[in-house]
């Protein structure tokens, strides 16, 4: 007898309940050292695109092991692919304070840190997304990725608000404790009771290799979806530029970057908390498209804005909209692809979702050292509606998507 999906419930799933604290603990200690990272670097630089070449520093290293991550994730123990990620992350931030505590700090130490940070990561967050269906019911999946989302978004919230805290105290404090909170989530990882599929598997060669390139090219839905989300975040997206607009624009002050960086997340924990208790029952490809819109709308305000309340609001705003997104995509992107290909779809998929926000800090950067830092984050948003137009045209099976499982 299938379950009833409204019967879900988190904090009866003790499996997912371990995975979501872990996540929790590593998205707040990601959370944290990015706010330390981006003050620090404007503080020692005031420039914004030095605030894009951290996110490019993050970027690089998807792009170029995207193949090697989705091909060990569906050859070998995806719990222990994390374990060692998030292990590595915790070393580098430990590396990085004690070099600073030694040595001191410059822009290109911080650059060379955050790319081992950046290689790490692209394994830790590839093969994350792949545990997620080892834990529940397919019939289950939307509502445990929108609760997942839930616990994610608090950690977002939290940790940008702590790491503005912390930081009063100096960024060594800020790296101290996000190691040891990536230490915390290996550790739960690696004792998670993941029931892996024993599929066969192809011999190794080229053609695996470029499986999930492959699937997600022959799947319009799938290919719509994840590329919508990479342009429209790619442009869309003034996160990188929260520094200047802390420091410059509405004079907030470290603690004032984390309210900012945490108003997203704030907006997004209340999109998930509502999806998580009403799934999305039909059009989920007209509420796609309608919530990246509405995304694009949002960035356009927050350009315009001046006041720290207004701004907070819209980013909320934005928040939720894009959790929708969220949760639209990667429920799609994980009910339509097979468990022997996940780890290759997800990292491809990881390397979509690297590039709309990392790649997309980058983006930021270059367009405000080039035409200013508002008129970047008004092109962005008015790029990301031109964006919407164009893909209601190219993606038509997308558009008319009812349901979140096939058929």
């Amino acid at each position: 007898m299938s379950a009833n999906p409204r019967q879900f419930s988190l904090l009866k799933h003790r499996p997912l309940l371990r995975f979501v604290t872990a996540r929790a603990a590593a998205t707040i200690a990601y959370q944290m050292m990015g706010v330390g990272v981006g003050w620090q670097v404007y503080d020692l630089t005031h420039k914004a695109l030095d605030l894009g070449l951290v996110g490019l520093a993050q970027f690089l290293p998807s792009i170029l092991l995207v193949l090697l991550v989705g091909h060990l994730a569906d050859r070998h123990d995806r719990k222990m692919i994390v374990f060692t990620a998030q292990l590595v992350e915790a070393m580098a931030l430990f590396g990085l304070a004690a070099f600073m505590t030694i040595y001191g700090v410059n822009r290109e130490t911080i650059f060379i840190f955050l790319l081992v940070m950046g290689t790490a990561r692209c394994f830790e967050f590839s093969t994350l997304q792949t545990l997620v269906p080892a834990l529940v019911e397919p019939e289950h999946l939307p509502q445990a990725m929108a609760a997942t989302s839930s616990v994610r978004q608090a950690a977002t919230i939290a940790g940008p608000m702590l790491g503005g805290f912390l930081y009063m105290a100096g960024p060594i404090t800020v790296y101290c404790v996000s190691a040891v909170l990536f230490m915390i989530s290996a550790i739960m990882i690696a004792l998670l009771p993941v029931r892996q599929t024993k599929a066969h598997r192809e011999p190794a060669s080229l053609k695996t290799v470029l499986a999930g390139i492959t699937f997600i090219r022959s799947n319009p839905v799938v290919f719509g979806a994840i590329s919508l989300d990479l342009f429209a975040v790619l442009l869309g997206g003034a996160t990188a530029l929260l520094p200047v607009f802390a420091r410059d624009i509405l004079f907030a002050g470290p603690t004032g970057l984390g309210i900012l960086r945490a108003s997203p997340a704030l907006g997004a924990l209340g999109a998930s908390i509502y999806l998580a208790r009403s799934p999305l029952a039909g059009n989920v490809g007209r509420t796609l498209f309608a919530a990246v819109s509405a995304f694009g709308v949002m960035t356009i305000l927050f350009g315009l804005s001046r006041s720290l309340l207004l701004s907070c609001l819209v980013l909320a705003a934005m928040g939720w909209v894009d959790m929708i997104s969220v949760v639209i995509r990667s429920s799609l992107v994980q009910l339509d692809t097979p468990d022997e290909m996940r780890g290759r779809v997800s990292a491809v998929n990881a390397v979509f979702i690297g590039t709309s926000n990392e790649l997309g800090e980058f983006e930021s950067g270059i367009t405000a050292a080039w035409f200013g830092v508002v008129p970047a984050v008004l092109i962005g948003g008015f790029g990301t509606l031109a964006v919407v137009l164009i893909w209601t045209g190219l993606f038509p099976e997308l558009k008319a998507r009812q349901r979140l499982q096939k058929g």
